[in-house]
C-alpha cells in the first residue's frame, strides 16, 4: 500500500513539474529518493537498493555515449548549414493544394534524418506552421500532420535517441529493429497519407510565399553540398555501417563544411558543439535554428540515468509485478500486444516523459515476452509507448512540440499516425517471433534491469 501511495504521489509531482516547466531531472530525483525511503522503511538494506540502481544505470551506459554523439551531430548539422538547407529546399517542395500531406511527409523526412521529434517540430515544423497560419489552414490539422510526421523518425531513425534506448534495454541491434519498424509501420504511414490527402483538399494553402525561404540564404550559405552530412547518414545506414562510425563520419563532414562553406571560426564551431547553436538576438532565424550540443544532450543523459536507476529499483523490488500478472491474463497474440499498448498508455500518463514510458513499459512487459524474440519486444514498444506518449496532453513528448508550434492539445484527434500505428498493429497482428529455446529457458520473470534479457 505504501508503494502505491508513493507512486500516486510521484505521478502528481511529475505532472505538476511538467505544467510548471521544472526540468524533469529534479522531480525524477525526488521520486527516486522517495521510493528509496519507502524500501528502507521496509527494512531493505541501503546497499541492496544501491546495487539495484547501479544495475539500472549500467544498462544505459551504452546508449548514453550514442546520445552524446547525436548531440554533437545535430549541433554540427546546424552550424554547417545542413538543417537550414533541409528546411530551405523542403519548403519549396510544398504544393498549396496538398499542404497537409506534404507537411506530414516533409516533417517525416526531416525527422528521419535528424532523429528527433523536437528538432523536427522546431525547424521544418515551425516553418510549416507559420505557412499554415498565414494561409488560413486549420492549426490543429496542421499541428497534427506535423507532429505525426515528427514521430516517424523518432520511432525509426538511426539518429533517434528513443530507438537506441529501446535497442539497449531489449538487448537488440538497432538495424534489424529499424527494418522491423518499417515493416510494421507502412500500413499506418499509407493510411495517414490518405487521410491527410483528403484533408488537404478541404484545407488547401491559399498562399505559397514563405518569408523564411528568403531569410535563410543571407544567414547561411545554402548549397546542395551542405546536404552531404545527411546524405552520408542515409547511405552509411543502408550499408549497415556501425552507428558510432556513421555518426562520426557525418560529424566530421559537417565540421569540414562549417569551416569551408559557412566560413565559421574554430572557436565558433567548438562553442556550438559544446553549447549548441545560438544565433544573435537580432537574427530572425534565432528561434528556428538553435540547440544541439553536448550540454543539451547531457541533460537528456542525466534524465536517462536517473530513470534507469528508478526502473531498476522498481523492477528489483517487484513493485511492478502485480501489473505484469494482471496483463498476463490477456490471451492470444492480440491480447499480448493489447497489454503493451495499455502499459504504454499508462506509463506515458504516469511518467510524463517518453523516456520513463519506454523504461517502465519494458520492465512491465518483459515477463510477458519471455518466450518471444527480443526484437519482438523492441518493435512492440516502438509501436506503442513511443507513439502514445505525445498523445498524453501533459507528457513532454507532445507538450514540447505543441509549445514550439504555438498551439495546444487540440492537435490530438488529428495526429492520426500516432494512434493508427498501434491500432493497425493490433488488428493485423502477426504470429510472434519465438525466442530460441536455449535462451527462453534462461529468461526469468523477476529479472532486474541489468540482467541479460
Amino acid at each position: 500500500m505504501d508503494s502505491a501511495i508513493a507512486l500516486a504521489l510521484s505521478f502528481i509531482v511529475l505532472l505538476v513539474s511538467v505544467q510548471k516547466g521544472i526540468p524533469t531531472f529534479y522531480p525524477l530525483l525526488g521520486v527516486l529518493a522517495l521510493m528509496t525511503g519507502i524500501y528502507r522503511r521496509r527494512g531493505v538494506p541501503l546497499q541492496q537498493l544501491w546495487m539495484l540502481m547501479q544495475q539500472g544505470v549500467r544498462q544505459s551506459a551504452g546508449v548514453i555515449s550514442i546520445l552524446l554523439l547525436i548531440g554533437l551531430v545535430v549541433a554540427s548539422w546546424l552550424i554547417a548549414g545542413t538543417v537550414p538547407a533541409l528546411v530551405y529546399y523542403g519548403l519549396q517542395l510544398i504544393h498549396p493544394r496538398w499542404f497537409l500531406v506534404s507537411a506530414f511527409l516533409l516533417t517525416g523526412l526531416v525527422s528521419v534524418l535528424l532523429g528527433t521529434s523536437f528538432g523536427s517540430a522546431g525547424t521544418i515544423g515551425l516553418a510549416l506552421m507559420i505557412m499554415a497560419r498565414g494561409a488560413g489552414v486549420d492549426e490543429h490539422w496542421a499541428a497534427g500532420a506535423i507532429i505525426s510526421g515528427a514521430y516517424i523518425g523518432d520511432r525509426c531513425s538511426p539518429m533517434s535517441s528513443s530507438a537506441h534506448l529501446v535497442a539497449t534495454l531489449t538487448g537488440t541491434d538497432i538495424y534489424p529493429n529499424l527494418r522491423q519498424m518499417l515493416a510494421t509501420g507502412w500500413g499506418a504511414l499509407l493510411l495517414s497519407m490518405g487521410i491527410y490527402t483528403l484533408a488537404s483538399l478541404r484545407y488547401a494553402l491559399s498562399i505559397v510565399d514563405n518569408p523564411l525561404i528568403a531569410q535563410i540564404p543571407p544567414h547561411f550559405s545554402v548549397h546542395p553540398v551542405t546536404l552531404l552530412p545527411a546524405g552520408l547518414l542515409v547511405v552509411l545506414t543502408l550499408w549497415r555501417v556501425p552507428v558510432q562510425r556513421t555518426l562520426g563520419m557525418s560529424l566530421g563532414s559537417a565540421i569540414a563544411l562549417a569551416f569551408v562553406i559557412q566560413a565559421q571560426s574554430g572557436l565558433a564551431v567548438l562553442q556550438t558543439l559544446l553549447m549548441g547553436l545560438q544565433l544573435p538576438s537580432d537574427n530572425p532565424l534565432r528561434e528556428i535554428f538553435q540547440g544541439g550540443g553536448l550540454l543539451a544532450m547531457g541533460r537528456v543523459c542525466a534524465i536517462v540515468a536517473v530513470s534507469t536507476a528508478l526502473a531498476g529499483l522498481l523492477s528489483g523490488m517487484g513493485t511492478l509485478n502485480p501489473l505484469s500478472q494482471w496483463l498476463s491474463r490477456w490471451p492470444g497474440k492480440r491480447g499480448l500486444f493489447g497489454s503493451i499498448v495499455v502499459t504504454g498508455a499508462l506509463t506515458s500518463a504516469f511518467g510524463c516523459t517518453q523516456t520513463i514510458a519506454i523504461l517502465l513499459t519494458q520492465q512491465i512487459a518483459r515477463p510477458l515476452y519471455c518466450h518471444a524474440h527480443p526484437e519482438q519486444l523492441a518493435v512492440d514498444i516502438e509501436n506503442s509507448a513511443v507513439v502514445l506518449a505525445p498523445l498524453v496532453p501533459w507528457n513532454i513528448a507532445g507538450l514540447v512540440p505543441v509549445t514550439v508550434l504555438l498551439t495546444d492539445a487540440g492537435f490530438i484527434p488529428y495526429g492520426v499516425y500516432l494512434y493508427l500505428l498501434p491500432l493497425l498493429n493490433w488488428l493485423f497482428r502477426k504470429p510472434l517471433r519465438k525466442r530460441p529455446a536455449a535462451e527462453s529457458a534462461n529468461v526469468g520473470t523477476t529479472q532486474v534491469l541489468g540482467d541479460p534479457a
